[in-house]
C-alpha cells in the first residue's frame, strides 16, 4: 500500500519564522535538508504591511503583493538571492527585513529552471516540479477566449492563481472543488461568483484554459501562474462543510500540515493563513489573512494534527453551520511514510 509520495515534505515546502535586522540577513530554513525556493511569500507579522511574493521565473527583483491589484514592480529593497537554503532580505525594507519587526515566510521549491512549454496555444516559460506537483508558468496573453497554456505538471491542477503581471488587476484562483465556472479572488473576501477566467473548461494534465478577458489574457499583457497538483501524503486541495460547533468539522489531509489556507466560498470571508511556526501547539491559534494587510492577530481556530486539522471555532469565516468552504495545505510530514512508519501527533 502507497502511504506517500513524498517521505520528506520539507525538500519541496517550508514555513520560516525570522526577526529582521535592519541589515542585509540570510533567512536560513530549519529543515535537516537544503531547499532552495523558487517561490517566497513574507508577510510583517507585526504592522500593518503588504504581502510581497518573489519567484524565480519572474526574477528575484520582482514584487507582487497577494493582497493587492498592483502591478508587478521591479525592486532591489525587498528580496535580494535565493539561496541554497533560504533567501536574502536587504536592510531597512519596509516589508521584508525591519531591524526587531517579526516576518513569517512561506516557501516553495520547483526543482528545476524555467523552459519554453508548446502544449497550449500559448507558449509558456515554466518551472515545474512534478515530483512535488508545483509549477510556475509565465506566459502573454493572446485575448482568444479558449486559449490554452501548458503548466507543466504532467498531471491535472487541483489550485491554481493567476495574476497580471503588466496591468492593475485581481489575483484570480481556479480550485477544483469549486471547478471552472467559478472564481474566489485571493485580494478579497468575495463568496465564490461565475467566471469565465477558465473559460468554463476544465484543465487537464497538460495545459489550462483562459477566457478572453483583459483580466487574465489580455493581448499583449504578461501573467504569471503558480499551479498545484495534489500529491498523497504532501499536498492537498479539497472543500469542507462547517458545523457551527467549536466540537468543529474534521479535515483530513493524511499529512500533519506545516501551511493551512482556508477560506468560505458559498459566504464572503477573508482568506486565513495558518501554519506550524505560529505558534508550534494547538489550539493554532494565530493566522494572517492573505487579502489583508493586517497584522497577526490571535485567534481560536484549529487544531493541526498528524492527519489534517480540526475546526475549533463556530463563527462564519471558519465553520459557519452548512456554508461550504475550500483550503489548500502542505505537510510537515506525511500521516504514515513509504515504509508504513507514522507520524507523531502535534
Amino acid at each position: 500500500m502507497a502511504y506517500t509520495t513524498i517521505d520528506n515534505p520539507e525538500l519541496y515546502f517550508q514555513t520560516k519564522t525570522y526577526t529582521g535586522t535592519g541589515s542585509s540577513l540570510a533567512v536560513t530554513f530549519d529543515g535537516d535538508e537544503n531547499m532552495s525556493p523558487d517561490m517566497v511569500w513574507i508577510k510583517d507579522r507585526d504592522g500593518t504591511d503588504e504581502h510581497v511574493l518573489h519567484d524565480s521565473v519572474r526574477g528575484v527583483g520582482k514584487r507582487l503583493l497577494p493582497n493587492d491589484t498592483h502591478a508587478e514592480v521591479t525592486t532591489t529593497n525587498q528580496i535580494t538571492s535565493f539561496d541554497s537554503n533560504g533567501f536574502t532580505v536587504p536592510g531597512g525594507s519596509n516589508n521584508t527585513g525591519q531591524s526587531g519587526v517579526k516576518y513569517c515566510s512561506w516557501n516553495w521549491n520547483t526543482g528545476s529552471s524555467a523552459s519554453s512549454n508548446s502544449n497550449g496555444s500559448i507558449t509558456t516559460s515554466v518551472s515545474a516540479g512534478i515530483t512535488q506537483g508545483f509549477s510556475i508558468v509565465s506566459y502573454t496573453g493572446n485575448g482568444s477566449a479558449g486559449a490554452t497554456v501548458g503548466h507543466g505538471l504532467g498531471a491535472t491542477p487541483s489550485f491554481y492563481i493567476l495574476k497580471s503581471r503588466s496591468t492593475t488587476n485581481t489575483w484570480y484562483t481556479y480550485n477544483k472543488s469549486t471547478g471552472a465556472t467559478k472564481t474566489l479572488p485571493l485580494n478579497t473576501n468575495q463568496a465564490e461568483f461565475s467566471s469565465s477566467f477558465a473559460n468554463s473548461t476544465e484543465p487537464t494534465s497538460s495545459v489550462f484554459y483562459l477566457g478572453s478577458a483583459s483580466a487574465f489574457n489580455g493581448s499583449g499583457d504578461t501573467f504569471i501562474a503558480y499551479c498545484f497538483a495534489e500529491k498523497k501524503g504532501y499536498s492537498k486541495f479539497g472543500s469542507y462543510t462547517g458545523n457551527g460547533s467549536t466540537d468543529g468539522t474534521f479535515i483530513y489531509t493524511g499529512f500533519k500540515p506545516s501551511f493551512i489556507l482556508l477560506k468560505g466560498a458559498s459566504t464572503a470571508g477573508n482568506w486565513f493563513i495558518h501554519d506550524n511556526k505560529r505558534p508550534a501547539h494547538n489550539v493554532s491559534n494565530k493566522y494572517l489573512r492573505a487579502n489583508l494587510s493586517n497584522a497577526e492577530t490571535t485567534f481560536t481556530a484549529l487544531d493541526i494534527v498528524a492527519n489534517g486539522f480540526k475546526l475549533r471555532n463556530s463563527g462564519t469565516g471558519y465553520n459557519g453551520s452548512g456554508s461550504t468552504y475550500i483550503y489548500m495545505a502542505f505537510a510537515e510530514s506525511p500521516f504514515v511514510n513509504s515504509n508504513g512508519v507514522p507520524n507523531n501527533a502535534r
